[in-house]
C-alpha cells in the first residue's frame, strides 16, 4: 500500500506552504527522518523530513507552487510495491470531485435572485512519473524589476562559495535558481566571481548603492508577518511605559560569569538575563504571564519568555519568536544555551512549530543594532512585550553630582485591556531591582 506525503503544518499559523526545492527524486529509496523538501511556511523556511521508509514513487506538487496544509505532495512506494501500482493507490484514495448541480430554471415572474456559488472543488494533483527538473535554460538575467528570481537555501549556498547569480542558470519553475543549480555549478568546478580575473566589487559605502525600480514578490512569511502585526495593532488597544535601567552592575556580573563560563565553550548575552529577570519579575505580576480571551482571561502557569530572532536575507528575512520554556526555572547559562541553540536553528534549518509555541511574554532587543529606543508590537496572545535598547554612557546624576553613567531604555508595549499604568510601572519597578542587582539572578 503507498504512502501518501501530505503539506505538514510546520508553525501554530500555517495554513499553506510554498515548496522551495525537492531534495529527492523519483526513484530515491529514503528512510525515516530523511530531509524530502525545503518548506516555505508563514514564518521560515523549514525542512520536511519523512517520517516512513520507502521509494518515491511520484512528487506531485511542483518547486515554487503554494498548497494548503494536508494536501498530498508527494507518494512513496513500499517494500515490494511498484511505483504506478502505488500511484494507482494514492489516486483511488482521492476523494472524487462530485459533479456541480445543475441549476434550477427560474420561474419567470420571479424577481431575480443573486446565484449562490457551487462550492469550489480542488483538484486532486496529478502525478509526475519523471524526476521534476526543467530544461536547461540561459543564465538567469535580472528581470525588469531587478530581481533574479533564487531560493533561499539556494542564495546562502552561492553567497558562501562567492557564486554570481547572474552566471547561474534556473531549472525551478519560472527560471528560479534553485539548490540544485548551485551545487551542479560548484560540482563543475566553474571560478567563482573571486577566482576571475575581473576585480571583486565592495560592499558599497553608506549613500552610495543604486537602487533600482520595480516590484518584488512578498514571501509567504512575509504575508502572515504583515498580517498578524495589522491584526495585532488594530485588534489589541497598545499603550507603552518605559523605564531606564543602570546596567554598570550587571555589566560586571555578566562579565565575571563570562570568565568563569569560558572554560565551557559557553557566553551569557546581556539579553540572557534580561530574560531571566523577566521570568521572576513575572512571578510577582501575573497579569504579565496571561492573555485576553473575551470575557475572561487565560492565567497561563508555565512562564515561557518568547526571544525575537532576525533572520537573514538569505533565508527570506523576517523575524521569528522562539520560546525559552520555563525561563524562571532555568541558570542564565542555560538560557544562554537554549537561546544559542535556537538561533542557530532559526538561521539554518528553520524552527519548528513547538519551538515557536506557547510563548506567555516576549522580548525584543535591538541593543546590538545600536538602537537606543524603540517600541515593539505584542505578539498575540501575550498581553505584553519588552523593548530593549542598547546600554548607552551617558551623565547621570547621583547624590546631587553628575557623573559618568552606563543606561539601557526599556519599553513596555502593553494590552490595556489586561494590564493598566499601575500595574505596567509596578512591574517595571521589579524588573528595575533585578537588573540592577543582577546577582539576584544568579541564585
Amino acid at each position: 500500500m503507498s504512502i501518501e506525503v501530505t503539506m505538514p503544518r510546520l508553525s501554530d499559523t500555517m495554513e499553506a506552504g510554498t515548496i522551495i526545492q525537492w531534495n529527492v527524486s523519483i526513484g530515491d529509496e529514503v528512510a525515516s527522518g530523511d530531509v524530502l523538501a525545503d518548506i516555505e511556511t508563514d514564518k521560515a523556511t523549514m525542512e520536511m523530513q519523512a517520517f516512513d521508509d520507502g521509494v518515491v514513487a511520484g512528487l506531485l506538487v511542483e518547486a515554487g507552487k503554494q498548497v494548503p496544509v494536508g494536501t498530498t505532495i508527494a507518494v512513496l512506494a513500499e517494500d515490494g510495491e511498484t511505483a504506478e501500482a502505488a500511484i494507482a493507490d494514492a489516486a483511488a484514495d482521492a476523494p472524487a470531485a462530485e459533479p456541480e448541480a445543475a441549476p434550477a430554471p427560474e420561474p419567470a415572474a420571479a424577481a431575480p435572485v443573486a446565484a449562490v456559488p457551487a462550492p469550489s472543488v480542488t483538484p486532486v494533483p496529478q502525478p509526475m512519473v519523471a524526476p521534476i527538473a526543467a530544461a536547461p535554460s540561459a543564465p538567469a538575467q535580472t528581470p525588469a524589476g531587478g530581481r533574479i528570481k533564487v531560493s533561499p537555501v539556494a542564495r546562502r549556498i552561492a553567497e558562501e562559495n562567492q557564486l554570481s547569480l547572474t552566471e547561474l542558470t534556473g531549472s525551478g519553475p519560472g527560471g528560479r535558481i534553485i539548490k540544485r543549480d548551485v551545487l551542479a555549478r560548484i560540482a563543475a568546478g566553474v571560478p567563482s566571481v573571486q577566482s576571475t580575473s575581473a576585480p571583486v566589487a565592495a560592499t558599497p559605502a553608506p549613500g552610495t548603492g543604486t537602487l533600482v525600480a520595480g516590484e518584488e514578490d512578498l514571501s509567504g512569511m512575509r504575508q502572515t508577518i504583515a498580517r498578524r502585526l495589522v491584526e495585532s495593532k488594530t485588534t489589541i488597544p497598545h499603550y507603552q511605559v518605559s523605564m531606564s535601567f543602570d546596567m554598570a552592575s550587571m555589566t560586571d556580573v555578566r562579565s565575571q560569569v563570562n570568565e568563569r563560563l569560558a572554560a565551557q565553550g559557553a557566553k551569557a548575552s546581556v539579553n540572557d538575563f534580561l530574560i531571566k529577570a523577566c521570568a521572576l519579575a513575572i512571578r510577582d505580576h501575573k497579569y504579565f504571564n496571561s492573555s485576553f480571551a473575551g470575557e475572561r482571561l487565560v492565567m497561563h502557569g508555565a512562564i515561557n519568555i518568547g526571544v525575537a530572532i532576525a533572520l537573514p536575507e538569505e533565508r527570506g528575512g523576517g523575524l521569528v519568536v522562539a520560546t525559552i520554556r520555563h525561563a524562571d526555572q532555568l541558570s542564565v547559562r542555560e538560557i544562554a544555551v537554549k537561546v544559542k541553540e535556537l538561533s542557530l536553528k532559526a538561521r539554518t534549518r528553520g524552527l519548528s512549530a513547538e519551538d515557536m509555541s506557547e510563548s506567555t511574554f516576549t522580548i525584543s532587543n535591538l541593543g546590538m543594532f545600536g538602537v537606543d529606543h524603540f517600541t515593539a508590537i505584542i505578539n498575540p496572545p501575550n498581553s505584553a512585550i519588552l523593548a530593549c535598547g542598547a546600554a548607552i554612557e551617558q551623565p547621570v546624576v547621583e547624590n546631587g553630582e553628575v557623573v559618568p553613567g552606563l543606561r539601557m531604555t526599556g519599553t513596555l508595549s502593553l494590552d490595556h485591556r489586561v494590564i493598566d499604568g499601575a500595574m505596567a510601572a509596578r512591574f517595571l519597578q521589579s524588573l528595575k531591582m533585578l537588573v540592577e542587582k543582577p546577582a539576584m539572578l544568579l541564585v
